[in-house]
């Protein structure tokens, strides 16, 4: 993985990440963060988004996964029609995927976790600060959701964007919505898919940097050679 601070390669010569105290302060800076902001939008919006505050007992959609939420018409956010809060438990993975395996979750995000921990403090150097703030999204998003399977059963959700969208010429998702994005999901889904996409850019940054020195590598050769 290509991953130097200034969009070079790897090195085994350079100070790998999890020497650095700085490194570890922006990963665990961002995780903090994260995670905090996550934890905070699921209480308030459960407490405030329904009628009537809604509290979650440890343990209790483990004992009954068919209890629901009571009805309500969620609170229109950004107009015209762009985000409302809209309370979820989520059973599967990010946007609902793969609802009802709560263990094969719980089992992959902790895998993914160590994953996240194994690429900081391998592949990554001191000064890889932009991939070390995705990796600590990342990791504030899956244990943000891991929280939540655990500890209720599962995963709290309430962003809803683009309510009352239809899709044109009367086409509809798989599932049978005909929203144009269905889906409700949280800030944890937000961290996730924002470290993932920043650590491509990185990933292509540093490619497109290792082609450069290549390039330049190879150009004093070719004068060299060419010369009388």
């Amino acid at each position: 993985m290509s991953t130097g601070g200034d969009g070079a390669a790897w090195e085994p010569k350079a100070e790998a990440a999890w020497r650095s105290p700085v490194a570890w302060l922006v990963l665990l800076g961002t995780f903090a963060l994260g995670i905090s902001a996550d934890l905070w939008s699921k209480s308030e919006a459960f407490a405030r988004v329904a009628l009537e505050p809604v509290v979650l007992e440890s343990g209790q959609l483990t004992a009954d996964p068919d209890w629901q939420l009571p009805w309500h018409p969620g609170i229109r956010v950004l107009g015209p029609d762009l985000l409302d809060f809209h309370l979820v438990l989520n059973h599967g993975a990010v946007f609902g995927i793969g609802q009802h395996r709560r263990g094969a979750f719980i089992v992959l995000t902790l895998v993914a976790i160590s994953a996240g921990l194994l690429v900081f403090a391998r592949w990554t150097t001191r000064r890889a600060h932009l991939a070390h703030v995705a990796i600590g999204l990342i990791l504030a998003g899956g244990v943000g959701n891991l929280y939540d399977r655990v500890v209720f059963g599962a995963v709290r959700d309430f962003l809803h964007m683009l309510p009352r969208r239809e899709l044109p010429f009367g086409l509809h998702w798989p599932g049978g919505s005909a929203e144009v994005f269905p889906w409700v999901f949280n800030i944890a889904d937000v961290l996730l898919l924002t470290g993932m996409s920043m650590l491509l850019i990185q990933a292509a940054l540093a490619d497109r940097a290792e082609r450069r020195r290549a390039r330049l590598a190879v150009e004093p050769e070719a004068e060299a050679t060419a010369a009388p």
